[in-house]
């Protein structure tokens, strides 16, 4: 497959003083740009041209590191833009995904907690995680432009923490920008549809 950029879900402006125009034209139409300019000049001539998105990704990890980065990253970003909505996050979850929470991490105050930690304890560049695995929901870190495909799961939220994602409104403050992306920006409609699948 040849890897295009999909365009934003909402406006540029949409998702307000959490994540800015600015943000987002760098981070879409420059950063996620890259990845699919470069992911498809690495594909050519490899054994993944012409095989899905997530079979290029489980494949080439820890065999090709130019096709896997961009194609991770490709992959994370794709989501990433979805796993957000303006006038997201809040408290009210969908039902199953709800129980599903209580159930394995402890309820959602304690999710929202373990997750922003992960996403903070992510030494340099990558990404937090909530995954399913072995029909449980975890919550993962991972380096650079892994995700939990690589590790035998199923992401169904990231939260980008490469510097790109947040420093224009941030700045070096990562545990602001993951309170205001858990609190403000998550598409629980989004989650849902990916855990019901997993």
């Amino acid at each position: 497959m040849t890897f295009t950029l999909p365009p934003l879900p909402y406006a540029y402006d949409a998702l307000g003083q959490y994540m800015s125009k600015e943000t987002l034209e760098y981070h879409h139409d420059k950063h996620h740009q890259a990845y699919v300019t470069n992911g498809n000049n690495a594909l050519k001539g490899t054994e993944w041209e012409g095989k899905s998105l997530e079979e290029i990704v489980k494949g080439s990890f820890g065999k090709n590191p130019a096709v896997f980065n961009n194609a991770g990253q490709h992959y994370n970003h794709i989501h990433f833009w979805s796993w957000m909505k303006p006038n997201g996050g809040g408290t009210k979850l969908p039902g199953k995904l709800e129980k599903k929470i209580n159930e394995d991490l402890g309820g959602f105050e304690k999710f929202k907690t373990d997750f922003q930690a992960a996403g903070v304890g992510q030494f340099g560049s990558g990404w937090c995680w909530l995954q399913v695995k072995n029909g449980k929901l975890e919550i993962s870190k991972t380096p650079n432009g892994e995700n939990p495909l690589v590790h035998g799961a199923t992401p169904i939220l990231g939260c980008d923490v490469w510097e790109h994602s947040y420093y224009i409104d941030y700045r070096n403050r990562r545990p602001d920008y993951l309170k205001a992306f858990v609190e403000n920006l998550v598409n629980w409609e989004y989650v849902e549809s990916l855990f019901e699948k997993a």
